[in-house]
């Protein structure tokens, strides 16, 4: 199994989750162009990472890759077994990829992204229009956490991996999340976790 990926929030899901359940993988960073070499663009018409190679089986989209990872690994964090709960973890995924995701990558992208790859300083003047999203979805996701550890089914899923992380950086980001303090109690605790606190893999192969 080979996994290609860059330093971003797409593939931490991913390598968190190949390091969590103790997957076994080669792992294959892209280097400055590697995303749009014409090899890669065979195996991701989107040019963009994460990627999994299994055999014949290719893969792009972290949360397809997820829920493969662990059928894989016979692991209930996507529960192949129950639909009820797959509708469950869906919901939050869905959730994160159409309002989450959006709300938040905007300071991501000005704290972290630019900073990663070199391409200028946080531009805050245009963060102060994206605050008012932010916090609309931030209240939702707050109420849900009060009283749980976890985003759906009572343990963790992919559902929290996908929605931490862009948000798992908040302070770096400086999302206003003081208001909210079941989401810092989620992401924190999420820190404690070693394979999501540091999931990418010790420099080897790279493909240029």
């Amino acid at each position: 199994m080979k996994i290609y990926w860059i330093k971003a929030q797409a593939p931490r899901r991913v390598l968190a989750l190949v390091k969590h359940l103790g997957i076994d993988a080669e792992f294959v960073a892209l280097g400055p162009g590697g995303l749009k070499r014409p090899e890669y663009a065979a195996l991701n018409p989107n040019m963009k990472a994460p990627t999994l190679v299994d055999g014949e089986t290719v893969l792009w989209e972290a949360s397809a890759i997820m829920a493969y990872l662990c059928i894989k690994a016979g692991s209930d964090l996507w529960p192949a077994q129950r639909p009820d709960e797959q509708v469950e973890v869906l919901r939050w995924l869905s959730w994160n990829d159409w309002h989450w995701g959006p709300a938040v990558s905007p300071f991501y992208f000005e704290h972290v992204v630019k900073s990663t790859f070199g391409i200028g300083a946080p531009d805050r003047a245009a963060l102060k229009d994206k605050v008012a999203g932010l916090e609309r979805y931030a209240k939702v996701l707050d109420a849900h956490l009060a009283g749980r550890d976890h985003v759906a089914c009572g343990r963790l899923t992919i559902a929290d991996f996908q929605l931490a992380s862009m948000a798992t950086d908040w302070r770096q980001s400086e999302m206003p999340f003081e208001a909210y303090p079941h989401i810092v109690r989620w992401l924190d605790g999420l820190m404690r976790m070693p394979a999501w606190a540091d999931p990418w893999p010790a420099p080897a192969k790279t493909a240029a």
